[in-house]
């Protein structure tokens, strides 16, 4: 028989995330008396070089960070080049035709979508740049000692994990047919005579050894105004890229207030847009007039699947960059706008629209540590290798988060200069009363908000652990009516949705269901911790 996972309880501290190597990296970081941020941080960079299909020096971080005694968000999410216009866009989706992608749930659909590979969809990379200002800010042992493991790996090399091994041939494999000058890199640094290296296989990269050390000793200068970037700039002009020295130069991260919606006594917190982060707040609130418990185990999951698609409708309508669209975040999360949204909800499955409120390939971890500092950080570069771009003799590829822009001149989440766009990683947190639960989050696309969604739920509507919560079989909407559920939800619950109108359909894939870590306060002191146990999650504690 199979054995449930059972949760770690720590005394003094813990980290939580998707590859254990990582881990231990964050793990070695609290035993030499660094704090839970410096943990985060040393985790993070180390995720780069062991689970680089997944997230890379090239892509972007989001954090929220309790600091013991209130949160801190950090959007450390990158810009459109200033020479990216929807103009260009399309003249060149045109010319090329763009390969056919998974929109964003349904975003861009029945019309023309951003290309998912090559310059185009590129954004500025943030995540060095938030490595930085995290530190900065929290930090106390040395920047460049938070490299340590990550650079060792690089350069000496590591046996690849199973799950990553898995993504790692779904990345390679989507390689196949990218032949511009831009993706010439890509094989010389992440695949072994062009396949992708196996489980247990040794792999290195000293190249981006090379650019982590780089980046250490210059606080990230060098990636933004030195010789990294300058290579950037010269290999975006030499390959048709829009990318120059001078969107590296102009980049910053900004710090956010967390915004926050009451669930069940409790607070949830996500990040506002332009993060999908509102999508699992606007869900939460419409489930927080439900009296869930009342209901059979089958009306529980229609209502909360019913939930999700309103946030998610709403979400894709508003979410842009706040700095160049009015996005109605106050007003969609006002709790008398959730009701008029809870009241569309029937006893069949719905094909959800926006409403109107009134107008005013991606990894996740935790840290906590023994003075009460939480971390909850999201790095990724999307979709497997992001725009399978790779900067020559620097052993990283850049993100593809442009992808999340619209072609629609109208939606405020239009493809166009110097903007962020419509972004999918969420970190989460939870309180109760304003005084810390913990970090939580489920990483996964799609996936992210819904996922969030179903731990929060239970959690506090079910009463399970971080683990247990973590282990509760999910399900995955994207659009319509259809509805994945795993092999392990039992089957009078998928009968019971079918009856409702739901398209259910049982989907043997771990990946499409998100992979998660969460940290809570134990009641008695120290943490309980829960890591994924559908990947190579790790928790480790001391």
């Amino acid at each position: 028989m199979a054995y449930p996972r059972q949760p770690l309880l720590a005394p003094n501290g813990a980290v939580a995330t998707s590859q254990p190597l990582a881990a231990a990296a964050g793990l070695a970081v609290l035993r030499r008396g660094g704090n839970a941020v410096d943990a985060a941080l040393a985790t993070a960079i180390t995720l780069t070089v062991v689970q680089p299909p997944s997230n890379d020096i090239g892509g972007d971080l989001f954090a929220i960070v309790w600091d013991g005694e209130r949160l801190h968000g950090l959007n450390a999410s990158g810009r459109s080049p200033a020479a990216l216009t929807r103009e260009l866009v399309l003249a060149a989706t045109d010319r090329r035709g763009a390969e056919p992608v998974e929109a964003l749930g349904g975003a861009q659909a029945g019309g023309p979508a951003m290309p998912a590979r090559g310059w185009l969809p590129v954004t500025v990379p943030g995540a060095p740049a938030g490595w930085r200002d995290l530190h900065e800010r929290f930090g106390s042992l040395p920047f460049a000692e938070l490299f340590t493991d990550a650079i060792g790996y690089a350069q000496h090399g590591f046996p690849v994990a199973p799950g990553t091994a898995a993504t790692w041939a779904y990345g390679v494999a989507g390689h196949v047919g990218l032949t511009g000058q831009e993706f010439a890199e890509f094989d010389r640094v992440f695949t072994v005579d062009g396949r992708a290296p196996g489980r247990g296989e040794w792999w290195r990269n000293p190249d981006a050894a090379g650019t982590l050390r780089r980046i250490a000793e210059s606080r990230a200068e060098d990636f933004y105004r030195g010789r990294i970037a300058g290579a950037l700039d010269a290999h975006a002009a030499r390959t048709g890229g829009f990318l120059t020295g001078g969107d590296l130069a102009r980049h910053s991260s900004t710090w956010v207030d967390p915004v926050r919606v009451r669930y069940r006594g409790h607070e949830v917190w996500e990040l506002p847009p332009n993060g999908q982060g509102i999508a699992a707040l606007l869900a939460l609130q419409i489930l927080d007039g439900v009296d869930l418990a009342a209901l059979s185990p089958a009306e529980r999951l229609h209502w909360q699947i019913e939930a999700t698609k309103l946030g998610f409708a709403d979400a894709h309508a508003y979410v842009a960059d706040p700095e160049r669209s009015a996005v109605p975040t106050a007003a969609l999360l006002d709790p008398g706008y959730a009701a008029t949204r809870r009241a569309l909800v029937t006893d069949r499955a719905a094909e959800p629209v926006a409403g109107e409120p009134e107008r005013g390939g991606t990894v996740y971890l935790c840290t906590a540590d023994s003075g009460g500092m939480m971390v909850s950080l999201i790095q990724s570069t999307y979709m497997a290798f992001g725009s399978h771009v790779v900067l020559p003799g620097h052993g990283f590829a850049l993100q593809n988060r442009g992808l999340g822009f619209r072609i629609d001149p109208e939606h405020p989440n239009v493809v166009g200069p110097a903007k962020r766009p419509y972004h999918t990683i969420i970190p989460g947190f939870l309180t109760r009363d304003g005084a810390p639960v913990g970090p939580f989050g489920v990483m996964g696309g799609h996936m992210q908000p819904q996922g969030h969604v179903q731990l929060v739920s239970a959690t506090l509507d079910a009463g399970r652990d971080p683990q247990a919560a973590l282990d509760t079989p999910r399900w995955y909407w994207h659009a319509g009516r259809v509805v994945l559920v795993e092999p392990e939800l039992d089957p009078d619950l998928a009968a019971a949705l079918r009856a409702r109108g739901h398209e259910v359909v049982v989907a043997d894939q771990p990946a499409a269901f998100g992979y998660g870590q969460a940290i809570w306060r134990h009641p008695y002191g120290g943490y309980v911790v829960g890591s994924e146990s559908r990947v190579d999650g790790a928790m480790l504690g001391w």
